[in-house]
């Protein structure tokens, strides 16, 4: 039932236009229903019973909290309870969907942009502040303080739950855009927890992404970002196994969803003719992997090339890490290290666990067996992801294996 928090986040926030009251009246609904269900049975439709429960309480605390009736009644005609608009039913670009609304909110300019970031991250994909923090690279005080600021900004000010302009949604969509993703990424590779994916985050963003696209249909990076997704989420099949999370390396790519492959490079298609810009160039990047049906297929120089040029344009810690894999793929661990090795001194990436862990690989390979241990173990340490860490320790696992094997073979010379 987690996965149906913004909806309710955002249904409340259409009455009350109060974030942090709609997150209480969200949590009011799941409490109602744990009191009522259990006796009285869970109802035939549970997604519309909380809803409808949702917009009930809303509206109930609104009547307490404001005094004129005609404002009264006006915001309860908008928060008459309806079923989730189609995609189709978009028209004129009317914004018609309660999320895709309330990102443009938390996107709003009066909101610095690490305030918008965290508030759309805490509302709608429902991170906790430790995830925020690891999604932003900052300690989990600044993310808790960034979400509370951002809160208090949005009531105060008394930001309308409104429409915005065809000006002011341009103004605005790097901000959703960017929000957007980071939800996606929390869906494909949690950052905490025991589960290495949750699907209803990725499939949020994903649905956020079509809506964007509709309502956008010639802004370059909507596609791009929409394309980015679909070809990451092909994968979705295939990163789990029955020992636990698979790595790309090791997938079976007849698992991955080639219709969503098909869709991803349709869209990476019309960004590239109307212009692109980062999430279309990290899109082309997922595209040389889509397009490779076995990992010795994958065209590492042509991925090292684009990671070159967009850290050209786009520096930063999280994509210099992965422009150093990918030259490692292509040139070797040398051309790697020139790369990694200076990422240990970044304090952005002090608790970082794949910095590390990309480390120990290229140690592995260059059979530095010893220091690659050392790393995987730093690694561990670093992680709060179940996955992240069961993937780890099988590698540690294996290298101490390794190691106990080659201490033999010397006692026995």
């Amino acid at each position: 039932m987690a996965h149906r928090v913004p909806r309710l986040v955002a249904a409340a926030h259409a009455v009350l236009r109060d974030p942090g009251m709609a997150e209480q009246v969200a949590q009011d609904a799941f409490v109602a229903a744990l009191e009522q269900w259990p006796s009285g049975g869970v109802p035939d439709r549970p997604g519309a019973w909380l809803m409808t429960v949702t917009r009930r309480i809303a509206v109930s605390q609104l009547r307490r909290d404001v005094d004129l009736d005609a404002k009264y009644e006006r915001v309860a005609e908008q928060a008459a309870a309806r079923e989730d608009i189609a995609l189709e039913d978009l028209a004129d670009g009317h914004i018609d969907d309660d999320i895709l609304r309330l990102v443009f909110v938390c996107c709003h300019p009066s909101l610095g942009r690490d305030a918008r970031i965290a508030l759309t991250l805490r509302l709608l994909g429902g991170l906790t502040t430790q995830e925020i923090a690891r999604a932003q690279l900052v300690p989990p005080a600044t993310a808790g303080q960034r979400v509370a600021r951002a809160k208090r900004t949005i009531r105060d000010a008394g930001l309308a739950f409104e429409n915005p302009t065809g000006a002011e949604r341009v103004d605005r969509l790097p901000a959703v855009l960017e929000v957007i993703y980071l939800i996606f990424n929390e869906g494909y590779a949690g950052t905490s927890g025991s589960g290495w994916t949750r699907p209803d985050l990725a499939g949020e963003a994903l649905r956020l992404g079509r809506m964007l696209v509709h309502l956008l249909p010639t802004a370059a990076e909507a596609h791009g970002l929409l394309a980015l997704m679909e070809l990451s989420a092909s994968r979705f099949r295939a990163r789990n196994g029955p020992d636990g999370p698979v790595l790309l390396e090791d997938q079976d790519r007849m698992r991955w969803d080639r219709l969503l492959i098909r869709r991803g490079l349709d869209a990476l298609a019309t960004a590239v003719r109307l212009g692109g810009g980062p999430y279309t160039h990290q899109a082309a990047i997922a595209a040389c992997h889509a397009r490779a049906r076995t990992v010795e297929a994958t065209d590492w120089p042509r991925i090292a090339r684009l990671y070159d040029a967009y850290l050209r344009r786009h520096p930063g810690p999280v994509a210099e890490l992965n422009r150093g894999i990918a030259h490692w793929k292509a040139y070797g661990s040398a051309a790697a290290r020139e790369i990694l090795v200076p990422l240990l001194s970044d304090p952005r990436l002090a608790n970082y666990p794949y910095l590390p862990a990309a480390l120990a690989e290229i140690e592995t390979a260059d059979g530095n067996t010893g220091a690659a241990i050392t790393l995987l173990r730093r690694a561990i340490a670093m992680t709060d992801s179940a996955a992240d860490k069961a993937i780890v320790t099988r590698k540690l696992q294996a290298l101490d294996r390794t190691a106990g094997r080659a201490r033999n073979e010397d006692r026995h010379r």
